[in-house]
């Protein structure tokens, strides 16, 4: 019997990687009835991550009160795995989603994510995982501080809660009135990407741009993230400016690191050993991965090139079915894609092509098998 394994990511606003996972399987079983199809949503850090640790682990979702990226009530939700682990998805309840088509990221906050620590701690979490991505803020994380219990002050004293346009603001910050219960907790964060906090290649330059950041916006929000950096390296004795994911969430991984002693790790790494990848994997005659778009990104540590680079390791080929794709693929090959195929059918919009993405999906799979069949 043939073994199909299918290992998605979601495709952001569209599909939910377990709704991918439904469309491909009712695809092959069509076509292929006798086949042993493993379904196994993933995430990378984004949107998706509870649910994807939820199923591989069970526990259960949870909702609570927090602020929404724009600081208005808002129900979020985190999940509570067995032995006392929180998974925090931090588009839960500041994601670009919940800003509206409006978003400005001088003005959004993460005050919301750290509300949903709070939460997780009354309800007796002291491990964390954080996913950060699809975040419409820029604020190095200093309103998820703020939410549990640190103080920013302005150069006239002022207590305040930095946004990305207000970062320049802080001259001073003082982290002793943190709820004491972080002191024995673990961080571990989810990245999806491997940028830097600052610079060409930092959180305002590579993502402010897709939540709403003009030029003149984007060098505003990179001297608020550099001057973040400043002091944290002065009053916390922490260079994080150029670490490797610090850049994440509009400098939240950065933030992690510096509020809470945070670890970050590859999301898509942590997800496939949580979900036994490599053992249920190992013997599959193909994987089929996929996430809303293949770009420069990818590279970085998003859904694909994790399950690219692992299954080139067990010799297994892997096939992605993506909303869409930019530039050359070579890396992805070199790194184990097999082949990549977009799902969509006509020169579309996003907003356009979005309502028909099960549909184009499922035809897309239809005619890949129908090609494997005449191949073999």
């Amino acid at each position: 019997m043939h073994t199909v394994v299918l290992i998605p990511d979601s495709f952001k606003g569209t599909l939910s990687s377990r709704q991918v996972c439904r469309v491909m399987e009712q695809a092959i079983l069509r076509r292929a009835p006798g086949v042993r199809v493993l379904s196994l949503p993933v995430a990378d850090g984004g949107e998706g991550t509870v649910e994807a640790f939820l199923t591989a682990q069970g526990g259960q979702r949870v909702e609570a009160a927090a602020a929404g990226p724009l600081g208005l009530a808002h129900t979020g939700f985190y999940g509570l795995l067995p032995g006392g682990t929180a998974v925090v998805e931090m588009a839960a309840c500041a994601g670009l989603p919940l800003a509206g088509p409006d978003n400005d990221p001088e003005k959004t906050t993460t005050f919301g994510v750290g509300q949903l620590f709070l939460d997780a701690l009354d309800k007796g979490a002291r491990h964390f995982l954080v996913g950060l991505g699809g975040s419409a803020t820029n604020d190095g994380g200093c309103g998820c501080a703020a939410a549990c219990g640190a103080r920013f002050y302005t150069a006239g004293g002022e207590a305040f809660v930095p946004t990305g346009g207000t970062l320049k603001d802080i001259a001073r910050m003082d982290l002793s009135g943190m709820d004491r219960r972080l002191r024995d907790c673990t961080f571990t964060v989810l990245c999806d990407i491997d940028n830097p906090l600052c610079g060409e290649n930092g959180a305002a330059a590579v993502f402010a741009p897709q939540k709403g950041a003009d030029g003149a916006m984007v060098q505003r929000l990179d001297r608020g993230l550099g001057h973040l950096a400043e002091l944290w390296r002065r009053d916390l004795g922490l260079d994080l400016r150029d670490l490797p994911g610090g850049g994440a969430a509009g400098g939240m991984g950065a933030g992690m690191a510096a509020f809470f002693g945070g670890v970050l790790r590859p999301g898509i790494d942590l997800l496939l050993d949580a979900v036994g990848f490599d053992r249920l994997a190992k013997d599959a005659d193909l994987i089929f991965t996929g996430e809303g778009c293949l770009d420069g990104q990818t590279l970085r540590g998003k859904a694909v090139s994790g399950v690219a680079r692992r299954a080139k390791a067990l010799g297994v080929p892997v096939v992605a079915v993506v909303g869409g794709s930019r530039g050359c693929l070579d890396d992805l090959y070199d790194l184990g894609l097999t082949a990549a195929f977009s799902i969509n059918r006509l020169p579309q919009t996003l907003q356009d092509s979005a309502p028909h993405a099960a549909q184009n999906l499922a035809f897309t799979m239809e005619n890949i098998l129908r090609l494997l069949e005449a191949a073999l």
